[in-house]
Parts: structure tokens; C-alpha cells; sequence
């Protein structure tokens, strides 16, 4: 089955030519067919790009998928034209309403800042609450799990000597698990941070599914909300590290060259990605999952939790 996505937005060109399904919305409403419901927070500066690499993944599922964008209501976008975010996004507070059967949390370019110091911060808080009771599973990236892992546990985020970037080597810690199923022992994946989450750090709550002895902890489970953190990005385009780099070398930011990414070490040669095949794999998985175990109901989506809030 397509991804249901909205009629004109950018990404539609993009998905099309490599082959994933569209369905048009005038089409999907005439189909008598509940079709799983996944938001996107999309924190990251270039929207279009993110919005089109996520929908890529969600959209590459046999499942009809109807995705819904939303933006932070009390920021100001500075990268993104305010007709692409009035014809195509929502902000939460128009969507707070609704359930959702998977929510996608977005990293941010601030792992820097404190979290306190992030100027939407409280809005994004009342975000990550509101996904326990509205919300089937989450998945958070990046700056989102961070924040979530933080917000939710009190991990910290620790600052790196130096930036954590380019392709590095992973190791599948539960070959056993759903969200996992089909990975490779060993597989490459596309990291850039400043910061990370260390182990030690860890609550209980957590199972540990992905990690690299280079860059340390990749991605989590909390049975819990059904919640999965990744601190990488998987999700990258080929060229996505690329324009990083340029971007910050070109402003003068000290940034090492990625490693594992440029052939020979060579930024005038086009990379190669060795980890698309596994980001498919990782959002099938997730969205196998949530078909699997979300309510048939969608306003039964949060009940018991909301009932465990309300004794609290």
C-alpha cells in the first residue's frame, strides 16, 4: 500500500522517481481502509529534506501510511519558507487533539544548548508528555531522543571532545528483537553529534539494541509507551554529511573530515551510502511493529496510560 502524503508537497517528486507509492488524498478518502496514522515533529532546519528522507522510509512499508507534519507552534522556522510550513505543516496545538499510532520526534542543530536554554523547550515538554497519552509508539532522533531520554529519565547529554562524524561500524545487540529483525551482526551507519548518551548513564528502562565501539550507544528500547531513541541518523541521504561538512567548513567551524564517508578521504569525490538498506529495514520494522500492536480503535490509542496518569 502508498504513502498518503499532501498533494504538492516537495517530497512527492523526489519519492516518485524512486519508485515509492503515492496515494492522492482525493483517492484516499474514498477508501474504506484504516490506514496507520504517523506524525512528524520535523525540528530540523532544512524541513524539505528531512521531510522527504522520513517520508522515504515510512512510505516503503506494504501498510497504507497517512503522514502527518507538524512544527513547533512557538518557534519561528528561519530555513524553511513560511508557504511551505502554511500549506503543508500543522503545529501541534492544531493536532494535539488527535491520536496517532507513531510519532516521529526529529533531531535539532543545538545539542549544545542546555535544554533549558532551547527556546521552545517548554512547548517540546508538553510535546513528549503528551505522546504517553495520545501516542501508540515514538520514535525519537537525534537531538529528539536526547531530549526525550532526558525529559522522560534524567539522562544527561555529554558534550565530545570533537564531533562525532561519518560512517561507523555497529554491532545488533538483539538479533531476537522486532525492530531488528533482518539486521546484519555488523552494519554501517551515518553519525553527526556533538554530544552524546553514555551507558553508564542508563536507567532501567532502557535495552540497549544498537551501539558502536567507536561512537558509543546507538539505539534503545523502552517497552514502556513503546518508545525506540536513536542518537544517529540512519535515516540520511547519501549526501547529507557532505553538505555538513561543507556548511561548517565553510563558517569556519573545526570539523574533521567524516570518517569512512569520502572515497580515499577525497571531499571532491561523491560518497557512497552502505547504510540505506538498513534504515529501510530499522522503519519497516517500526512500522511493522506498531501495525502489529496498535489498537484497531485509534481513540483507544493511550487509554490505560492516561487511566495510570490519572490514579497517579
Amino acid at each position: 500500500m502508498p504513502i498518503r502524503i499532501p498533494d504538492g508537497l516537495p517530497a512527492r517528486k523526489v519519492l516518485v522517481k524512486e519508485g515509492v507509492q503515492i496515494l492522492d488524498e482525493s483517492i484516499a478518502v474514498r477508501q474504506d481502509i484504516r490506514p496507520l496514522h504517523i506524525g512528524l515533529l520535523n525540528l530540523m532546519p532544512n524541513k524539505i529534506a528531512t521531510e522527504t528522507q522520513i517520508a522515504r522510509l515510512v512510505g516503503a512499508s506494504p501498510l497504507q501510511v497517512e503522514l502527518t507534519l507538524v512544527r513547533i507552534g512557538s518557534h519561528a522556522a528561519k530555513n524553511t519558507s513560511e508557504d511551505h510550513l502554511i500549506n503543508f505543516y500543522h503545529t501541534w496545538e492544531e493536532v494535539k487533539h488527535r491520536k496517532f499510532d507513531g510519532f516521529i520526534i526529529t533531531g535539532a542543530p543545538i545539542e549544545t544548548l542546555p535544554f533549558d536554554d532551547v527556546t521552545y523547550w517548554e512547548e517540546l515538554k508538553e510535546i513528549l508528555d503528551w505522546t504517553t497519552t495520545h501516542v501508540h509508539s515514538s520514535f525519537f532522533v537525534c537531538w529528539g531522543a536526547m531530549a526525550a531520554a532526558w525529559h522522560f529519565h534524567r539522562v544527561p547529554k555529554r558534550a565530545l571532545e570533537q564531533k562525532a562524524f561519518g560512517i561507523y561500524r555497529h554491532r545488533n545487540l538483539n538479533p531476537a528483537s522486532p525492530y531488528l529483525m533482518g539486521f546484519s551482526d555488523d552494519f554501517q551507519v551515518s553519525v553527526s553529534r556533538w554530544t552524546e548518551v553514555r551507558r553508564e548513564d542508563l536507567t532501567p528502562d532502557f535495552e540497549v539494541l544498537m551501539e558502536s565501539d567507536q561512537t558509543g550507544l546507538c539505539l534503545l528500547h523502552e517497552a514502556f509507551a513503546n518508545r525506540l531513541y536513536i542518537f544517529n541518523h540512519i535515516e540520511y541521504d547519501s549526501g547529507t554529511l557532505a553538505e555538513e561538512y561543507f556548511r561548517d567548513t565553510k563558517a569556519g567551524t573545526p570539523v574533521a573530515l567524516p570518517h569512512n564517508y569520502f572515497p580515499d578521504n577525497d571531499p571532491g569525490k561523491k560518497p557512497q551510502n552502505r547504510w540505506r538498506s538498513h534504515a529501510f529495514l530499522l522503519f519497516g520494522n517500526w512500522i511493522n511493529q506498531v501495525y502489529q500492536t496498535t489498537p484497531f480503535n485509534i481513540e483507544d490509542i493511550g487509554e490505560d496510560r492516561s487511566l495510570a496518569q490519572a490514579g497517579e
